[in-house]
């Protein structure tokens, strides 16, 4: 079969090689005489499939020791409440910096919890760009800062670590985990829905530090919300999703095989470096974000006409280019130039954008 170049937002492309592996777990895991989504979660066989999950995912993002690691379902959206409710007592204080729709999505259920406000919020300028350090405003009694990575919709990625002024920090890194080397470190608690760069939709990783396990109440939460029972269950409190743990196994093997985190991030500057490069080559384009914080993972821009936009969409799918249409909430073009996304991709897309603004310019 053809396969079409995809810029999907997620769901989003998974390298063929994994995509082979996992047809090929369909029919008959690991000698057990059933396929992969029949086998039970407590298996001998899927056990071996979730450490060496978790394994790799220590390995190739170097999680410290004393970190955990879970993987749950219900993606971010569940996140946006569940840190919150572990990490907050209620009334306490949170900070967030407001980059986009997934992170006042996040506040929005924090305040549920706590005291959630905003330590700086973008949307007057239409989240083109991230705040200078000297624009965060960050109360001192904040029990943690939340931020978002990437910016999935408005096409902003930090491209430096902010200054949280020693602030205990939890992050949404949904859409670039694994995208370029970062220092675990430096957050006390990571989430990420696998669907971007970690696989297929249905799993999400959580990465948490002492802290964030110490700040934990334990058994006075309901069990899917406590991540102290989730830890101690080793993922497995509930049926969890066999399917999706697999593909996020085989594709971490993936990324280990192309040169880890560094070969992530020199594959992944290229890419942008060309779709950028093409964007700024013309007036016919219009870029969305900002220069400085430009994402790698998420392209946003449009042309001059909203009718313009609608047949560079069209166009581009029926020449096997999809995935190209905008947010609902931002409209405009978008590509999201995941883990799995090639060079070759970009430049199919570049070739056929010069090739639409020949015939439209």
């Amino acid at each position: 079969m053809s396969r079409a170049h995809n810029f999907s937002a997620g769901p989003a492309a998974i390298p063929e090689s994994v995509i082979q592996e996992i047809i090929a777990a369909l029919p008959e895991f690991k000698g057990t005489g059933m396929g992969l989504m029949e086998i039970s979660h407590r298996s001998k066989q899927f056990d071996e499939t979730l450490v060496s999950a978790e394994s790799r995912l220590r390995s190739v993002l170097g999680i410290p020791t004393d970190y955990k690691v879970v993987f749950l379902q219900g993606g971010a959206s569940l996140q946006f409440y569940m840190t919150a409710l572990n990490l907050l007592r209620p009334g306490e204080p949170a900070d967030f910096v407001l980059t986009g729709v997934w992170s006042n999505k996040a506040i929005k259920e924090a305040k549920r919890v706590g005291d959630a406000q905003p330590a700086w919020d973008g949307k007057a300028e239409g989240y083109t760009r991230l705040p200078q350090d000297s624009e965060l405003a960050i109360r001192k009694e904040a029990i943690y800062v939340h931020t978002t990575s990437n910016n999935t919709i408005y096409g902003t990625q930090w491209q430096r670590s902010p200054d949280l002024q020693g602030h205990h920090v939890v992050c949404d890194m949904s859409s670039d985990i694994c995208s370029r080397p970062i220092d675990v470190s430096k957050y006390d608690l990571i989430y990420a829905g696998a669907q971007k760069n970690l696989g297929p939709s249905g799993i999400t990783a959580v990465i948490l530090s002492p802290w964030a396990m110490e700040r934990c109440p334990g058994n006075t939460l309901p069990a899917m919300l406590d991540y102290r029972l989730q830890v101690e269950e080793r993922s497995l409190y509930n049926t969890t999703n066999t399917f999706a743990i697999f593909a996020l196994d085989r594709t971490l093997a993936w990324i280990e095989s192309e040169g880890g985190l560094p070969g992530m991030k020199a594959r992944n500057s290229r890419k942008a470096e060309v779709l950028y490069g093409e964007l700024d080559r013309t007036e016919f384009w219009l870029p969305r974000a900002q220069k400085a914080d430009r994402s790698w993972m998420n392209v946003t821009w449009r042309t001059h006409t909203e009718e313009l936009d609608k047949a560079f969409v069209s166009e581009s799918d029926k020449a096997g280019l999809k995935g190209l249409k905008g947010h609902r909430s931002a409209a405009g073009l978008r590509a999201s130039l995941y883990n799995a996304c090639s060079v070759e991709d970009v430049t199919q897309l570049v070739a056929f954008m010069q090739d639409f603004e020949r015939r439209h310019g």
